[in-house]
């Protein structure tokens, strides 16, 4: 407890922490006040996400910064797969495609670009280790690929009132499940010794011992889901209330908004020059993302949504995820990294940004 209270005391965005259930107290109160909520739910998750961020830093003291960011990634996205089982029960397949798009971009351009920004505006030029970049990159290319065939056929005559698609997104889902698993074993198991951190110089902070870090991730998850599942109920309508397309919520908002927590971790990793950490979480969230949330929730919508959901992306939403690819692919092959870089990939990020927000609606 004594350190939790010296944490409040350096940190005063963890002051926010209070929102969290205050989010909850006005959606059982006022269910109606969507853009309230949307509000509320929006900043109540910046303090969980510090929160989240400072017991990461503390586990990944412990594992290393390959476990760490590994660790990261999958509480991360433990909010956006809250997000899209919600939206799957009401029967929102096109937000929850577009949000499963949307968090593989933004984790490759938006989540690495501001990462590339601050820790090279702080340290010059950084390293990180190029081979863990490289394999995770890789995987992107494997989900982007099996994205790609079912999304090129979803407009073809010939199928339409067969289960041709469904049976082909289920049989990839079970695929892409067993490589992810198989490159946990590559990279944690047989060849850890590949994937290792680079070296870096001790922070002023003092990592929270691992019980105490592991008590607050698990809290702070906890409260992330929750304050979720209100961000879920009420993007919609205060998305018509600002004048938002459908496409920039479910590809931008809800994206951004999903892994805020992985990003903060990430931000804050890269000023503390801990470049691996960040790389693991960005290419890590994305590659989770791509080859475990998406299957996942392809096989979860044959118990919990109105109909099975298939892997056909939108043209836009799989050329958006191939550029990302590609664009990462290309930075993540030198192993190091300036601010400028980070401004060209944000740079990119914006382009599907702006274009999406100014899409009619």
């Amino acid at each position: 407890m004594k350190r939790i209270l010296q944490e409040l005391r350096h940190k005063p965005i963890l002051w926010l922490l209070v929102l969290a259930p205050a989010v909850i107290v006005v959606e059982h109160a006022a269910p109606k006040a969507h853009t309230l909520l949307f509000v509320l739910s929006v900043v109540a998750i910046v303090p969980l996400a510090a929160l989240l961020s400072s017991a990461t830093e503390s586990v990944a003291a412990k594992t290393g910064d390959t476990v760490g960011g590994l660790l990261n990634a999958s509480l991360g996205n433990l909010t956006e797969l809250v997000i899209a089982l919600t939206a799957l029960r009401a029967g929102m397949f096109d937000l929850v495609k577009s949000s499963i798009a949307g968090a593989i971009v933004a984790n490759l351009l938006f989540m690495l670009g501001i990462s590339f920004l601050v820790g090279g505006l702080r340290h010059h030029v950084q390293e990180y280790n190029a081979a863990t970049a490289r394999l995770q990159i890789a995987m992107v290319l494997l989900a982007t690929v099996t994205l790609l065939v079912p999304s090129a056929l979803s407009g073809g005559e010939q199928f339409e009132g067969s289960t041709f698609l469904q049976d082909l997104s289920l049989g990839l889902s079970i695929l892409l499940i067993v490589i992810y698993a198989l490159g946990l074993l590559f990279s944690l198991g047989t060849h850890r010794e590949v994937f290792g951190s680079k070296a870096h110089e001790a922070g002023d902070d003092k990592p929270w011992p691992l019980p105490v870090a592991l008590v607050m991730l698990t809290v702070a998850t906890i409260f992330i889901a929750l304050v979720s599942e209100v961000f879920v109920g009420s993007v919609e309508h205060a998305a018509l209330q600002f004048g938002m397309s459908p496409a920039f919520v479910g590809f931008v908002v809800v994206a951004i908004v999903g892994g805020a927590a992985e990003s903060f971790t990430a931000i804050t990793a890269a000023s503390k020059d801990r470049l691996d950490l960040s790389v693991g979480i960005a290419f890590g969230s994305a590659a989770q993302i791509a080859l475990f949330v998406a299957p996942v929730l392809t096989l979860a919508s044959y118990f919990i949504g109105p109909a099975p959901m298939d892997l056909s992306f939108t043209r836009g939403q799989v050329s958006a995820v191939f550029i990302a690819m590609l664009t990462a692919a290309l930075v993540a092959n030198s192993g190091k990294s300036a601010w400028f870089t980070g401004t060209q990939m944000i740079g990119v990020y914006m382009v599907f940004a702006i274009t999406l927000y100014l899409l009619p609606t």
